[in-house]
């Protein structure tokens, strides 16, 4: 049964020195069949706002799903996660798709220590598939409080392999090999190498040269018998000797040139008996096959052409595939369509107007037009270097996103000089593995685990006295933001519940609820509790996290930072400048305070009963103080460092689980006792109070959270609402929103040295009916590189891409 409704590409077939009757449903028709019917799959691509980052930065993004070439309508959520070097996740967020785009923020806290941290996005679909194609990327976090310091070892440790063209290497053809260099960090700025007849170690075959820090390639027609090594050495004499496959003396050989016309290719044998009869070709873009010939002839070589038009006049990576006559894989080969032409929309600008003076005003617009109605757009201070490990949407689009092995700065494959030799040299050392041949000939099929939903979905458990309440029809009313958003009744289950499908929300969400029964039964209500726990969740991660170059040192062992990180410290100085200098004076302070101890007080008597009680409570009042916790999407996260002793670590689920003194501690939400994910999933607008209790008698070590009562909230202005049970449920993360510092301020004269990196970042740019997309910033007080970066995709998902350093 075919999962997914997929766009039809155009299949060309084609008579290749006679073509036979394709046989009914033979192995490879039936492998393709499986192939289209049930490996839909997707890729994510984010847009980070940096690349280093410094504790009280927000990492701003914007994420991109893709299935294929095309943006994905499978997914409607995307997770995003953030995980420490031992593999603990730190934060998450969960991020609504609209046409396969999303955006969201992390906020990074004070707690977090100086380390490499690692970016992690999916969606619930990309989990029946191999891990490997999940987006990661390592991320660079500063504390200067930290203990140790994050460095980046300059030691370049590289291995290298040679891969035959195909796959294959033949006596008496001439085949094209490529050599890769891997490695974990910034490989060598150049290196070259040269091949021997291990029988004649002193005589150079063939020398080649590298054509970036990846990937070089050089032609070789081996004899039989012979033994053939690879000599590849750096720019600083460290060298590497490889072995090249042993020399088969029969078999066939696929070479590939592809051009803007379209792709060809020729097929060379050796020493087979019929030559080439039977032998089947199968061109697959997207896991959809595009092309199809059969050999009719006994011809020993043959050779065609392949248009353009097979990938619907779009770039794409082309899988070739040669099949014996008992539809055996004895060939394939990678290649890219139309390397000289990228196919990528350019904005137009109505206007630009770009100044180099320190702090001054910048601003551009771009012509209104209906095929692009909006646009992500990131200004920032260019800091690329040579050693800068690039990847932008067009390389992961056509390259890393099915490609998981280390690729150097894969932007430069499809820059305005990009080497189009380099990159078809670098798709000859790649295979594709987002399926295997063998499991498709055999039939098999993923194992579908996670099924997309549309939106959010929770379970709640209905209870009377904390005693569950089957088949029973419930009320309930939906409020976010102050407006009502419906009513809906719902019938529990056998065992006391009830469950909320597909539902979308980005706010907090209040669900209001009571037993619809008998009037003489109707208080009963009172003692009814719902406890949601959210069914879309998190998928742990099972694979070891990549490895950096990337390691901490005791303060002074070469713990010297870059530029760019320097001036990222010195603008968390800034920030604090500012922040000083706007705060009230010291007597209207310390008047504010002494008010807040009174109200504080007030508050806890309010809110707590004796049993919780305690003098050795640390409480936080989130009514009258403590107003930076709404900016927190979880009250656990704000309070990571705020109390002694008190420490936090995220379960398997992403959850914040609390210990204190290393013992884990009780939760209590309205001094009921919770599990971490009804604390978690609680928003912190809603929370009144928490109250942190050290081994107290009466419930030991214990957070309570307190949520807000009718008289606290501005909605709530009837007596019958403030006594209506009430839950409330977290539903997609929504972004912190970009603002732009107010240059003008005196608060901000005060500000020696403006060395913001990020000076611009909406990502999602749109214009009023008719009129430009407009896009304004100021300076930092160097900002003469900008480098401007404007993404944006049509109904047709057409891409328009622009990247310029101004």
């Amino acid at each position: 049964m075919k999962l997914f409704d997929m766009k039809k590409i155009f299949i060309f077939f084609i008579y290749v020195v006679g073509i036979l009757t394709f046989k009914a449903q033979g192995r490879i028709d039936k492998a393709i069949q499986n192939l289209e019917q049930n490996y839909t799959q997707e890729k994510v691509y984010v847009l980070l706002d940096k690349d280093n980052y410094v504790v009280g930065d927000n990492i701003y993004f914007k994420s991109f799903v893709f299935d294929g070439y095309r943006r994905s309508t499978i997914s409607n959520t995307l997770f995003v996660e953030l995980y420490d070097h031992n593999k603990n996740l730190v934060d998450k967020r969960t991020i609504a798709l609209k046409n396969g785009e999303g955006d969201g923020s992390f906020v990074l806290t004070e707690a977090l220590k100086e380390d490499i941290y690692f970016f992690r996005a999916y969606t619930a679909w990309m989990a029946n598939f191999p891990e490997e194609f999940n987006f990661i990327k390592p991320v660079p976090i500063y504390n200067p409080k930290s203990e140790q310091k994050l460095v980046l070892d300059k030691n370049i440790k590289w291995t290298a392999n040679a891969f035959p063209e195909s796959g294959t290497f033949i006596e008496n053809i001439n085949t094209k090999i490529a050599v890769r260099l891997f490695s974990q960090g910034i490989p060598p700025a150049s290196w070259s190498g040269y091949i021997i007849d291990a029988e004649k170690p002193a005589e150079k075959l063939v020398s080649f040269k590298g054509f970036d820090q990846n990937v070089s390639a050089f032609n070789l027609t081996p004899k039989a018998g012979k033994t053939y090594k690879v000599i590849v050495e750096d720019n600083k004499g460290t060298k590497q000797t490889i072995a090249l496959p042993a020399v088969s003396n029969s078999g066939v050989n696929l070479q590939i040139a592809s051009d803007n016309d379209g792709i060809n290719y020729a097929l060379k044998s050796n020493n087979l008996a019929e030559g080439l009869k039977g032998h089947s070709i199968v061109g697959i873009i997207n896991n959809q096959m595009v092309y199809r010939a059969n050999i009719k002839n006994t011809s020993a070589e043959i050779s065609s052409k392949i248009p353009t038009k097979i990938s619907d006049d779009k770039n794409a990576v082309l899988q070739l595939v040669i099949f014996n006559d008992k539809e055996e894989v004895v060939a394939k080969r990678l290649c890219f369509v139309k390397p000289k032409n990228l196919i990528i929309e350019q904005p137009t600008f109505v206007s630009m107007s770009l100044n180099n003076d320190p702090r001054s005003f910048n601003s551009f617009e771009l012509e209104p037009d209906t095929d692009y109605p909006s646009y992500t757009v990131l200004v920032k201070e260019n800091t690329k270097t040579e050693s800068t490990n690039d990847n932008n949407i067009l390389s992961a689009l056509w390259l890393t996103g099915d490609f998981p092995s280390s690729i150097f700065s894969p932007a430069r494959y499809f820059s305005k000089n990009a080497n189009t030799d380099a990159l078809d040299a670098l798709l000859i050392s790649e295979s594709w593995k987002r399926f295997d041949w063998d499991s498709l000939l055999a039939g098999k099929t993923p194992e579908i685990k996670y099924k997309p939903e549309s939106n959010l979905s929770f379970k709640g458990k209905v209870t009377n006295n904390g005693r569950a309440i089957p088949n029973k029809s419930v009320n309930l009313l939906f409020n976010a933001g102050g407006t009502d958003k419906g009513i809906s009744q719902a019938i529990t289950d056998d065992n006391g519940f009830i469950y909320l499908n597909n539902i979308y929300f980005d706010e907090p969400l209040t669900v209001s609820y009571y037993l619809n029964q008998e009037k003489n039964k109707a208080s009963e209500s009172d003692n009814v509790n719902i406890y949601f726990q959210p069914l879309t969740n998190n998928i742990i991660y099972k694979s070891n996290l990549p490895p950096t170059n990337y390691r901490l040192v005791d303060p002074g062992q070469n713990s010297q930072v870059g530029s760019d990180v320097a001036k990222a410290l010195q603008n968390k100085k800034n920030q604090q400048i500012l922040k000083t200098a706007n705060e009230e004076t010291l007597i209207e302070e310390v008047k504010v305070t002494a008010k807040k101890v009174d109200l504080k007080e007030k508050l806890d008597k309010e809110l707590s009963s004796g049993r919780f009680s305690s003098m050795n409570a640390t409480i936080f009042d989130l009514v009258n103080e403590n107003q930076d916790a709404q900016a927190s999407l979880n009250i656990m996260q704000w309070l990571q460092g705020r109390a002694a002793g008190l420490t936090f670590t995220m379960d398997n689920s992403g959850n914040y689980v609390p210990s204190i003194r290393g013992s884990q501690a009780k939760l209590f939400l309205d001094e009921m006792p919770v599990d971490a994910s009804m604390i978690n999933s609680l928003p912190v607008s809603n929370i009144a109070m928490v109250k942190i209790l050290k081994n107290d008698g009466l419930v030991g070590d214990a957070v309570a959270i307190y949520t807000k009562r009718g008289n606290m909230l501005a909605d709530q202005k009837d007596d019958k609402k403030e006594q209506t049970n009430k839950t409330i449920l977290r539903g997609y993360d929504k972004a912190t929103e970009f603002e732009q510092p107010d240059i003008t301020s005196d608060a901000y004269r005060k500000v020696e040295k403006d060395t913001r990196e990020l000076l611009y970042w909406n990502p999602n740019l749109t214009p009023e009916s008719g009129l430009p997309a407009r896009a304004i910033f100021f300076n930092n007080d160097e900002a003469k590189n900008r480098e401007i970066t404007i993404i944006s995709f049509d109904k047709d998902d057409k891409l328009l891409y622009y990247n310029e350093v101004k």
